[in-house]
C-alpha cells in the first residue's frame, strides 16, 4: 500500500482537510458517546500545541502524558507533534520513584497528568526535577486542596487549550510542519526496565510511515475499522491501533469510560478489530467458562455439541469451508456462539490480535472455534509496533505468521530473530551503548530465539531465558508456561528449571474462577 510521505502530525492536518466531518474519535463520559470529527480533532490538537508553546516549551522540547487513555492524551501527543515536539508516555501505574526516573531522563519540560492521583507523583518528586517547568492537569477536582505556591505551577488542560485558542499563532504550527521531516523523533517509548532501569526508545517519523502499510495490508483494515482503545498508550502496541494507523488510515477510535468499564464498553462498540495481551484472552476464556457453568445443563451440553462440531474448522481459513462446514457452523453460531460473542462484545470483529506474550494455542483455538477471528501476531517496540502476523486466510496456530510488508528479517545461529526496515527504531534516548548491541550493520537483534517452518515464525523464548538442566538439556521455560496458562484455574505459573535434575514449577492459581 502507498502511503504518502508525510510525518504523523503532518498526516493529521491532511486529514483534516479531506475528511473534515467524518467521526475519527468517540469518547464515553458519563454513560454518554460523545463525537468529535477529525477537524475537531486537528483543532484541539493545534490549540493545544500552541497552548504549549505559550507556556515556554522551546522546539524538540519533550511533553510528557501520564494517564489512562482518553482524548486528552491524543491531543496532547498530536498538538505536541504540531509543535516539533516530543511525546513521552508514562505509565498510569508507575509509583512515584518510577514516574520521577522516567521524566528526569526523558528531559521532560511539561507533564501532563490526568488527575490529582498522578500530579501528587509529580509533587512528591518535583526536587529531583529540575527541567519540569509545568505541570498540565486534565480533571481538575481537587485541585483547589493545593497550596497557592504549589497551584502557581499547575494549570487545567483546558486553559492550555484556551491559551492556544486565544493566541492566533497558527504560522507557528504552519512553520513547524513545514520543517517537520520523517527522520524527527516523534514519540519515546520506555521499555520495562526487566534488566535494570527503563530506556528510553526513540521512535521517527519515518519508524511509523515504515510500519503502518504492512499493519493495514496484514490485518486487512480500511477507514470503516472501529477500534476500541484501553491498553496503555505509553506501549507501543496500543499507540500504532490508535494513533498511527487511523492518522493515516482515517479510521475510527473508541475511548471508553475508564479501564474498569472495558467489558461493558465493549459490548457497546462491538468493534470490528479488537488486541488483547494474552492475559485479556485467558480472562475471557476463563469468563465464558463460568458462564457456561452457571448454565443450565441443557445449555451446556449444547455448547460441547456445538463447539466439538466446530472444533476442526479452527485451523481452517473461511475461504476453505465447504458448503457442510459452512452449514455446521451457521447453525452452531444462531444456535450457542452469537450469544456468546455479544457477552464478550466480538460479534462484529473482523480480526482480533493477541501479542506482546505467549499464549496456549488452546486459548486461540478456542476463540476461533467461536467465530473470534484471532491470530497471533508479533513486534517490539523497537520494531515499531507489529512486524509479523498471521494472514486472515492462513492462520496456523501456535506460530505468529509471516513477516509483513517492509520487514526484513533473518535468523542468526544461535536462533535469533534479526530484523531490518523503516520500522527499526532510532536508538535508545542517552544511551548509545544500548543502541550499538541493539543493532548492528542495520539490523535489530531482537533478544527472541525462534524457529521457521514453510515461511511461519515460531516464538521459541527469550534467548536470555533459555535453561539448561543439570543434565545438559536446553529447555523452554515458556512452552511448558503457557500450556499450564491454557487452563482457566491458573493464572501464572514460573519454571525452575537451571541446572536443576528435575523441573519444577511454581503455580499460582486463579481463585476467582476456582471460587466461582
Amino acid at each position: 500500500m502507498n502511503l504518502p510521505d508525510l510525518t504523523l502530525p503532518q498526516m493529521l492536518r491532511e486529514r483534516a482537510r479531506t475528511d473534515a466531518q467524518r467521526i475519527a474519535i468517540r469518547q464515553k463520559d458519563f454513560g454518554i458517546w460523545k463525537p468529535f470529527t477529525w477537524a475537531q480533532y486537528h483543532q484541539r490538537a493545534s490549540h493545544f500545541g500552541l497552548g504549549l508553546k505559550a507556556l515556554g516549551l522551546p522546539a524538540g522540547g519533550h511533553v510528557g502524558v501520564i494517564s489512562e487513555n482518553r482524548i486528552e492524551w491524543v491531543l496532547a501527543q498530536m498538538g505536541a507533534g504540531l509543535v516539533g515536539a516530543v511525546t513521552v508516555g508514562v505509565y498510569p501505574t508507575s509509583p512515584t520513584n518510577e514516574v520521577a526516573y522516567v521524566v528526569g531522563h526523558a528531559d521532560i519540560e511539561i507533564m501532563v497528568c490526568e488527575d490529582q492521583e498522578q500530579t501528587d507523583k509529580l509533587l512528591a518528586a518535583l526536587p529531583e526535577l529540575p527541567r519540569l517547568k509545568k505541570i498540565v492537569v486534565m480533571e481538575t477536582k481537587g485541585l483547589r486542596s493545593f497550596a497557592p505556591e504549589v497551584r502557581q505551577f499547575i494549570t487545567t488542560f483546558d486553559e492550555v487549550e484556551q491559551l492556544g485558542a486565544a493566541s492566533g499563532q497558527q504560522a507557528i504550527i504552519d512553520d513547524a510542519l513545514a520543517r517537520q521531516r520523517l527522520d524527527d523523533v516523534g514519540l519515546m517509548i520506555y521499555t520495562s526496565g526487566s534488566t535494570g532501569k527503563p530506556k528510553g526508545a526513540m521512535i521517527s517519523y519515518r519508524n511509523i510511515r515504515g510500519v503502518v502499510p504492512g499493519i493495514v495490508d496484514r490485518l486487512e483494515l480500511s477507514r470503516d475499522t472501529t477500534h476500541l482503545s484501553y491498553l496503555p498508550l505509553c506501549h507501543v502496541a496500543e499507540q500504532m491501533l490508535t494513533s498511527f494507523v487511523p492518522v493515516y488510515i482515517g479510521s475510527q477510535v473508541n475511548f471508553g469510560e475508564s479501564i474498569r468499564t472495558v467489558q461493558e464498553d465493549l459490548r457497546e462498540v462491538a468493534p470490528t478489530m479488537f488486541l488483547g495481551v494474552p492475559r485479556i484472552w485467558e480472562k475471557l476464556h476463563a469468563a465464558i467458562h463460568i458462564k457456561l457453568q452457571e448454565t443450565g445443563g441443557l445449555r451446556r451440553a449444547l455448547f460441547h455439541k456445538a463447539y466439538n462440531a466446530c472444533k476442526p474448522l479452527a485451523d481452517k481459513p473461511r475461504i476453505a469451508w465447504s458448503a457442510a462446514d459452512k452449514l455446521t457452523f451457521a447453525t452452531s453460531y444462531w444456535l450457542v456462539f452469537r450469544a456468546l460473542q455479544n457477552f464478550i462484545g466480538l460479534r462484529n470483529a473482523h480480526v482480533a490480535l493477541t501479542g506482546a506474550a505467549p499464549i496456549p494455542p488452546d486459548v486461540v483455538r478456542f476463540f476461533r472455534v467461536l467465530g473470534v477471528p484471532l491470530i497471533e501476531v508479533y513486534g517490539l517496540t523497537e520494531s515499531t509496533g507489529m512486524v509479523t502476523g498471521h494472514r486472515l486466510d492462513h492462520v496456523v496456530v501456535g506460530t505468529v505468521g509471516v513477516p509483513t510488508l517492509g520487514v526484513e528479517h533473518r535468523i542468526a545461529d544461535n536462533g535469533e530473530l534479526q530484523l531490518r526496515g523503516d520500522m527499526v527504531f532510532a536508538g535508545y534516548y542517552k544511551n548509545p551503548e544500548a543502541t550499538a548491541s541493539s543493532i548492528i550493520d542495520g539490523w535489530l537483534h531482537t533478544g527472541d530465539v525462534v524457529r521457521e517452518s514453510q515461511g511461519q515464525i515460531q516464538i521459541v523464548d527469550r534467548l536470555k531465558d533459555i535453561m539448561i538442566t543439570a543434565g545438559g538439556k536446553n529447555l523452554t521455560p515458556s512452552e511448558i508456561e503457557n500450556t499450564m496458562k491454557g487452563s482457566p484455574f491458573i493464572k501464572e505459573c514460573i519454571i525452575v528449571a537451571e541446572a536443576r535434575k528435575f523441573v519444577g514449577a511454581l503455580v499460582m492459581i486463579d481463585y476467582e474462577t476456582v471460587g466461582k
